[in-house]
């Protein structure tokens, strides 16, 4: 494969979708490269009971909605997937599949950037990164080099039955690691959960899903993150109809609850004495949010029925009131420990100067330090609700748009000494443009 295109778009997920409906939109001639299948992390990089975390009239882009399934129901992983081919086939993406983006460098002496692959060389104008914030598992460094132990990241767990018998430990206490707690709990396992720091928000309230108050209260379009809310852990499920968490409620069904983990020696896991201030937090996190709702159904007169009882918190449970600060996990009858620890970027492929000293993108709302890169499905790129489904939908509007300025003063001169006359592909973009239009 030896091309060329306009804007090069790496990834074919959500945002690289997204990206590509946009672009279409302008009339920006572009290719969309996936090394994999279109929404691959959907079906293999997830675990098999996994629905999306909001309802289905939510986490959608606004051009299609999901077949089969109820606008307040929980969309399975696999249709998730279907849904990004389906929407990239209404579309129309140019998308090859099956081919890696190994190396982008820039040009010398011309514009734009030689983009090698697996299949061959491509010339393109712009690069858009779209391979989002989730891209490589991360397992701390305080991981035990022990063979007794099974050890796999939630990325590569899938069921209980997959797991060698006995207790398990799962590190990391957001959404992923509630629910694979929850789901090891009722196949009858014993758990063991190390909580830190997290947000807790209801799954409803009042009648009205929390996607539905953090939109209302403008929290998803919120551009200004308050130091320490970067990467905020949040606790909230759509699984089995969705409920709220209550890690309170986790234990009372049968869940060891411990500290955050510090380290392992010599087979013993040793956990920081925060439990407690852990789920205090999170609970002053989740009664917040309730008293925001309250205050903007008063404000906006909504005739909303009162839920007295979803501020009942649960008494403590044992472990609890006497939390372990280290567990022998041998003795514990553990034999495995999952890793719900996040993950990493990597961009090691884009040898370009948009980073910052610490390797992290350099960018202001997805448009990078390098002219002509940009990156598209990481958290805060302009807003809270940037990494979820709809929020990338909206980024890549905004890149799409800065794109489509740039080709429009590169597009002034057709040739040296002329001015153009000519309409370029973004001003008869659509109806709904409403920028002013050039006079000749």
């Amino acid at each position: 494969m030896s091309t060329s295109t306009d804007t090069l778009v790496v990834g074919a997920g959500q945002a690289g979708i997204a990206m590509s409906e946009h672009l279409s939109r302008h009339g920006v001639p572009h290719l969309v490269l996936e090394r994999d299948r279109i929404a691959e992390r959907w079906r293999t990089a997830r675990w098999d009971s996994l629905v999306a975390n909001g309802p289905a009239w939510h986490d959608r882009f606004p051009g299609l909605t999901f077949p089969a399934i109820s606008p307040d129901g929980f969309v399975p992983k696999e249709e998730v997937a279907d849904y990004f081919e389906a929407y990239a086939r209404k579309f129309d993406v140019p998308v090859r599949t099956g081919v890696e983006v190994t190396r982008v460098t820039p040009n010398q002496g011309r514009p734009g950037f030689t983009v090698e692959t697996s299949q061959g060389t491509i010339d393109a104008q712009r690069v858009v990164a779209a391979t989002g914030a989730f891209q490589t598992p991360v397992i701390p460094a305080i991981a035990p080099q022990d063979e007794r132990f099974t050890q796999l990241h939630t990325a590569d767990y899938r069921n209980p039955e997959q797991l060698p018998e006995g207790a398990v430990l799962v590190v990391g206490a957001g959404s992923s690691g509630t629910q694979v707690a929850a789901e090891l709990n009722r196949a009858g396992r014993q758990v063991y959960l190390s909580v830190g720091p997290h947000n807790r928000p209801p799954r409803a309230y009042r009648g009205r899903d929390f996607c539905w108050w953090l939109g209302v209260l403008g929290e998803w379009d919120n551009e200004v993150r308050r130091p320490g809310s970067e990467h905020v852990t949040i606790a909230v499920t759509g699984a089995r109809g969705g409920y709220t968490i209550d890690f309170r409620e986790l234990a009372h069904a049968g869940v060891t609850l411990v500290g955050r983990t510090e380290s392992f020696v010599d087979g013993v896991a040793r956990f920081a004495s925060d439990l407690r201030a852990n789920l205090d937090a999170g609970d002053a996190n989740y009664l917040a949010l309730l008293d925001d709702a309250d205050a903007y159904a008063e404000r906006n007169g909504l005739d909303l029925p009162s839920e007295p009882e979803a501020r009942v918190i649960p008494p403590d449970p044992d472990c609890v009131s006497n939390p372990l600060a280290e567990l022998d996990l041998a003795k514990a009858g553990i034999t495995t420990i999952i890793w719900a620890t996040g993950f990493s970027q990597d961009y090691r492929w884009l040898e370009v100067d948009a980073f910052d000293a610490d390797g992290k993108p350099s960018h202001q709302r997805g448009v990078s330090s390098e002219p002509g890169v940009y990156f598209l499905g990481l958290p805060w790129l302009s807003r809270r609700g940037s990494s979820f489904i709809w929020g990338v939908w909206h980024d890549a509007k905004l890149i799409a748009d800065h794109i489509a300025k740039m080709r429009d003063y590169l597009a002034r001169y057709d040739s040296p000494g002329s001015v153009s006359a000519t309409p370029s592909a973004s001003d008869a973009a659509s109806s709904t443009d409403s920028r002013p239009r050039r006079v000749s």
